[in-house]
């Protein structure tokens, strides 16, 4: 028996029970928040160059020359519809809105020309893939991204929506077919990533229902994908959840790619998608215990959890791969807009001003496989800490280990965008989420048309001001992190006052007209606990780290594309620090230009640090390649002095979970 079969068969009493209570539910229950259509969000400042310079980067350039997805005409090879099972689906969901934001039009018709060669093949029985015309077994899955491209290509181009709607509902039909005989279509990756399905047909019931039958059938397709799937509600349960690294722990869903890093990251969208159709609370209830026991167990510093293939426990030296940074950041913009707790948008954007740009060199023609929070190498390791990932995982280079992030990660920083603006259900409020430099143009009910532009360099600044034009009165709201101590806002050259957020959430009554106000967001050092005694220092919405000084090998280069080159760092000076954490200070030096650097997340360009007494200790290498754990207590091998830590994400070598001694002892 396949380990499918035995988790179908695991979950099917579960089916049945849900089946016998009579439950017949062909309504969606309501977003807390709506999204905004693609191209409704911009990136402005600091946040527009960082795509600008990811467009001018391997995410915008892969098309030309990367394998799985450089063939232009699609007939055949590793082309972008042969590869439509998951490296083509992946970099259409991803360069479509990169596209777009940047105003790329040689990627624009790249998005456009896949578009049309994957609908204008698409076969009498409704498939949607390579598989057309072949013998070859059709699984559900690698379409599910693709489909996640079209409906965004649609919301920014509505010319579009007849052919892209007619299609869905053709491949609709024929999966709902598929799994009413004997689930054809679901393999262990279809069963553990369902409900990127399910979030296609919520979109489709949502804007285009196309009558009580296409209600009917859709709602039906969300419960079988469910009931033939993983059952999150218990992948997520405390009985159940993993405490610690998974490599030698039964798993009792029989499917081991349960715990897989990835699936995880997808998986945190199963139950806030589940909830739409059956209404029940626990599954929302669970949604949020899942996503804090991952971070609970598993948790790093920079925002992300640890999963180098698998759950990896707390250790430092343990890796995160890059594709479960960019789908958990989507994740969470999904789990805010179905449940509406600040806890979401706050470690999203965590991650995307810390674990993202880390994983990636600050020009972003090189990213790791994993990255990990003490970094001492990144190359081709005689000895790795990683159980089931390979000794290249932490190369920075175009395809090291497996090549799904070079062709998912360009999703990250587009996605945080389009995110960071949701709309009330009543479409009465504007809602600014993740703060940073933006501007937004949303026409709200009784058509009142609004603008807003956020001028910040946030999070390399304190101070937001964000300025709105409205034909009429409303409400605004701007989400107050919760690092936030002593945060003010002024309202048309108003006496600041204290920010009092409910859940999260500032309101700001606009007039007809425009209004301007300025948030001071101020936050105090903090410092994180982590295992073996160690430390993690935070400030605002960034991780601080220790960014080892380093020199670069090459170790191979792209025959096509010389800039797509395979990266070895090695540090060049001492590492091993402990820390004194009562001597932390924070500094800023913003620039006079009102310009950041570019790119913003390298080495020695952010305009905040943090200096701390330090002195050097007897640290063990575990091999030559990776830090073993912080040792506990340490004694000062040398005399105290300063070391400056500067913002995670742009470290490529680092410590960030110190040791800690006292320097007055």
């Amino acid at each position: 028996m396949s380990p499918t079969s035995r988790l179908l068969r695991a979950v099917s009493c579960i089916a049945l029970v849900w089946s016998a209570s009579g439950q017949n539910i062909t309504s969606l229950a309501p977003k807390k928040y709506l999204s905004i259509p693609l191209g409704g969000i911009r990136p402005t400042g600091w946040l527009l160059d960082q795509l600008m310079v990811q467009t001018n980067g391997l995410a915008g350039h892969e098309h030309e020359f990367y394998d799985y997805v450089s063939q232009t005409d699609w007939t055949g090879g590793n082309s972008y519809y042969s590869s439509l099972e998951e490296a083509g689906s992946y970099w259409f969901n991803a360069m479509v809105p990169n596209g777009i934001l940047a105003n790329n039009s040689a990627i624009n018709a790249k998005t456009q020309n896949f578009l049309s060669y994957v609908l204008s093949r698409q076969d009498s029985t409704g498939w949607l893939g390579p598989e057309v015309g072949t013998t070859k077994p059709r699984y559900l899955w690698g379409r599910y991204p693709f489909m996640f491209g079209a409906i965004q290509m649609t919301e920014f181009n509505s010319s579009l929506t007849n052919e892209v709607v007619t299609a869905l509902y053709k491949f609709v039909s024929l999966a709902n077919t598929m799994l009413k005989s004997n689930n054809t279509g679901v393999e262990d990756w279809t069963a553990t990533r369902w409900e990127d399905f399910v979030i296609t047909l919520q979109w489709l019931y949502d804007n285009h229902p196309n009558g009580t039958a296409s209600q009917a059938l859709l709602v039906d397709t969300m419960e079988r994908l469910k009931w033939t799937g993983v059952p999150w509600e218990k992948v997520f349960a405390k009985q159940y959840f993993p405490t610690a690294a998974v490599e030698n722990t039964p798993n009792p869903f029989n499917l081991d790619l349960t715990w897989h890093g990835v699936n995880m990251a997808e998986g945190l969208k199963a139950l806030p998608a589940t909830y739409r159709f059956t209404h029940n609370q626990s599954d929302l209830d669970t949604a949020s215990q899942g996503w804090d026991l991952l971070f609970q167990y598993h948790g790093r510093p920079s925002g992300i959890y640890a999963a180098d293939e698998y759950l990896a426990g707390l250790q430092a030296a343990r890796g995160t791969e890059l594709c479960l940074v960019v789908e958990t950041m989507f994740s969470g913009s999904y789990l805010y807009q179905i449940i509406g707790d600040p806890k979401f948008p706050d470690r999203v954007e965590r991650i995307a001003y810390n674990a993202l740009p880390a994983t990636l060199t600050g020009d972003m023609w090189n990213r790791q496989y994993l990255q990990e929070q003490n970094q001492i190498y990144a190359g081709n390791m005689s000895k790795n800490p990683f159980p089931l990932d390979g000794p290249y995982s932490n190369v920075f280079g175009l395809e090291p280990n497996y090549p799904c992030c070079t062709v998912n990660h360009p999703q990250g920083w587009p996605k945080f965008i389009t995110n960071a603006f949701v709309t009330t259900p009543d479409m009465l409020s504007l809602v600014h989420l993740y703060l940073g430099p933006f501007s937004t143009s949303v026409t709200l009910a009784q058509g009142n048309a609004v603008t807003a532009n956020v001028d910040t360099l946030y999070p390399f600044s304190d101070t937001v001001t964000t300025t709105i034009t409205a034909q009429a009165a409303f409400t605004y709201y701007v989400r107050i992190p919760s690092w936030v101590v002593g945060g003010t806002i002024a309202i048309n050259n108003a006496a600041p006052k204290a920010v009092a957020p409910v859940n999260g959430l500032q309101a700001v009554t606009v007039g007809a007209g425009t209004t301007t106000f300025v948030l001071q967001l101020p936050a105090p050092i903090t410092t994180e606990s982590r295992p073996e005694g160690a430390i993690a220092v935070h400030r605002g919405p960034l991780n601080y780290a220790f960014d080892i000084p380093r020199k670069q090998k090459v170790l191979e280069t792209n025959a096509q594309q010389p800039l797509a080159q395979d990266l070895e760092f090695d540090a060049t000076s001492n590492w091993e620090y402990a820390i004194d954490p009562s001597t932390l200070k924070f500094s800023a030096s913003p620039p006079s230009s009102g310009i950041l650097p570019s790119p913003i997340f390298d080495s020695g360009l952010t305009p905040l640090k943090i200096t701390v007494t330090a002195c050097l200790i007897n640290w063990a290498i575990a091999g030559p390649t990776f830090a073993a754990p912080p040792p506990t207590n340490p004694a000062c091998t040398g005399p105290a002095t300063t070391i400056t830590l500067t913002p995670y994400g742009a470290t490529k070598l680092r410590i960030s979970e110190f040791p800690v001694f006292n320097s007055t002892a």
